[in-house]
């Protein structure tokens, strides 16, 4: 497996050790195992229906992996309580491929839902900062009182990061960030994703089959082969091979005249 050195610094926010998942007789994970460090980005690839959706519900204790190990932010996923399980999601940011927007409510009310039911120490002047804060942090200020049905498609993914931000997680989980989107909001959204990990000095994990985006985001890159991480490092290092399960990737989003 490739690997990139990393630091004597960084740690280890997420660690997963010969995670085996199966459903019936179809064995999505053979043995996976995975970094993911404090501060870094990391890009999960791979084809429909190896499992990478699966690993994201294992790692939030949505699905429970049928042996191995899986640790989050120093916790045991798999052997967690119901409260302390809740306690551990709220300190991870899950942006979905659809962004998840309540239809019946304006941006500001989808952006002060989670710290309404999860902060309920919050006065309305701290929620009411709180909201412009991330909605400046995605660029949509000024779509503060419109309804989801009047924003683009990209403009509803930039609100649903945003909805995610706002209780501060220390992780972040993004499912196909770029799906759907036109080539110029796909860009915008990379910046995004660069611009919410210094900002807010997240560790992030996503999962996207648009190597654009892995290449503009991901500081390390990880496949999933046959389920396990076989091939493990910087962009140029996962692609640097002739192995026929990893060239039609690259083929496929960079054809080369």
């Amino acid at each position: 497996m490739l690997q990139k050195s990393k630091t004597e610094n960084s740690k280890a926010v997420i660690t997963i050790r010969d995670v085996n998942k199966s459903f019936g007789d179809y064995h999505v994970l053979r043995g996976a195992d995975l970094d993911l460090y404090e501060g870094e980005n990391l890009v999960v690839l791979g084809r429909s229906g190896t499992g990478k959706s699966v690993l994201i519900k294992i790692i939030s204790g949505l699905l429970k992996q049928d042996s191995g190990m899986v640790n989050v932010l120093g916790k045991d996923v798999a052997n967690l309580s119901p409260k302390e399980l809740l306690e551990l999601r709220l300190r991870i940011g899950f942006s979905f491929q659809n962004s998840a927007l309540y239809d019946s409510m304006t941006v500001r009310e989808n952006l002060e839902f989670p710290l309404v039911r999860n902060r309920k120490n919050l006065g309305k002047a701290e929620i009411a900062q709180a909201v412009e804060t991330v909605l400046d942090a995605v660029g949509l200020s000024q779509t503060i009182n419109q309804m989801p049905s009047e924003l683009s498609g990209g403009q509803r993914k930039r609100i649903g990061i945003a909805r995610t931000l706002i209780l501060r997680p220390e992780i972040m989980l993004y499912d196909e960030p770029t799906a759907g989107l036109d080539p110029i909001t796909c860009i915008e959204i990379n910046n995004l994703i660069n611009e919410v990990q210094e900002r807010f000095k997240t560790s992030s994990i996503i999962i996207t089959h648009d190597l654009t985006c892995a290449k503009a985001v991901g500081n390390r890159i990880a496949m999933l082969l046959d389920g396990q991480f076989q091939r493990v490092g910087t962009f140029d290092e996962v692609f640097d091979t002739a192995d026929e399960r990893v060239t039609p990737f690259y083929d496929y989003n960079f054809i080369q005249e």
